[in-house]
């Protein structure tokens, strides 16, 4: 049913935990499972994500997919983050099973958060990015998988 990588991503989860006074912290949820994501940034003055961590309620697929997106994002610029997509996000773990492919657009709408969140702090616009939902489940239908 699971990858691999999702299992591992899973059972050895990468950057757990919270960074103190971040550059951005976001956080999504998705009413109907219960799942919540918080991903916090530490950006640099070069826009460039020095570390990324994240603490997720929910289920195994959840817990893997913040960890891959955090793998993802870390070490790259905010515009390259915001590259990084639900799809991005499957693709890394070698897939999801249709039923768990909320959990990827947790993690992208988790990161889009906390870039959103770096962006009002700063003061500056990121090209492309709009302003986050905090429930996932409101617009679940309408997304294409």
């Amino acid at each position: 049913m699971y990858t691999e990588k999702v299992m591992d991503h899973f059972q050895n989860p990468r950057n757990v935990g919270e960074i103190e006074n971040p550059s951005g912290m976001g956080t999504v949820g998705n009413a109907r499972c219960g799942d919540i994501m918080r991903i916090y940034l530490d950006i640099d003055d070069q826009q460039v994500i020095r570390d990324v961590k994240f603490k997720t309620f929910g289920c195994g697929a959840a817990v893997a997919t913040s960890s891959m997106a955090t793998e993802l994002v870390k070490g790259k610029t905010v515009q390259e983050a915001m590259q990084v997509t639900n799809k991005a996000v499957m693709e890394a773990l070698d897939g999801l099973p249709p039923v768990k492919v909320h959990c990827s657009l947790l993690a992208e709408e988790a990161i889009h958060a906390a870039l959103w969140d770096y962006a009002e702090k700063t003061g500056i616009v990121i090209e492309g990015l709009e302003r986050p939902r905090t429930d996932i489940s409101e617009h679940e239908e309408e997304e294409e998988y």
